[in-house]
């Protein structure tokens, strides 16, 4: 499959990204990651240091004819605050910084080209600082970090917040949940 079909994104912790996108159509595989940083092979407790470099992210693999990047990108920026550097709510530090990883110079284009209408129409009042910066290396998270929701969608922190975001998802990107006809944009 083609670096194309892929997208990595980090906005905050992975466990509520891989959960929005859990229910995007068009996505065919999600895994929760790190990437951005100097440290090859980091362990969880390593990237939460802060020292790493590394950002929590996940890797969508998706296929062109459910949906699009931009389209992934748009879900992206409405389920997190791009505004904010190093955190996203009560997580803070630099591996939860807002951050695109584009695999080539058309992703790349796209999310410039994203950034700039969002910033242009005033979407969210404050500058994005969301990172846009060429993959080098993903690495997998450990095992207990992938579908970590759908696992521990029970837990206080999953109740608190990964389900707002999800129900934000459902609310205003209904036309690209699962089951519905969707088709890429013209």
């Amino acid at each position: 499959m083609s670096s194309s079909n892929h997208a990595t994104i980090g906005g905050g912790c992975f466990w509520c990204l891989e959960a929005v996108y859990e229910e995007v159509s068009g996505i065919t595989d999600i895994v929760s990651g790190y990437a951005g940083g100097h440290v090859q092979n980091p362990s969880y407790r390593q990237v939460c240091s802060g020292t790493t470099g590394h950002a929590e992210v996940v890797q969508l693999t998706y296929d062109p004819s459910g949906i699009e990047y931009q389209d992934l990108l748009e879900v992206f920026f409405t389920t997190h605050n791009p505004t904010t550097k190093d955190r996203e709510g009560a997580d803070v530090g630099p591996q939860y910084r807002s951050i695109i990883l584009y695999h080539d110079d058309e992703q790349r284009e796209t999310a410039e080209s994203l950034i700039e209408n969002l910033e242009a129409d005033g979407v969210f009042g404050d500058p994005i600082v969301t990172e846009v910066e060429p993959l080098d290396t993903f690495y997998r998270a450990e095992d207990k970090h992938q579908d970590y929701y759908e696992r521990n969608s029970s837990q206080p922190y999953c109740q608190t917040v990964i389900s707002p975001k999800v129900a934000k998802l459902r609310k205003k990107h209904a036309d690209k949940l699962q089951g519905q006809a969707t088709s890429p944009s013209s």
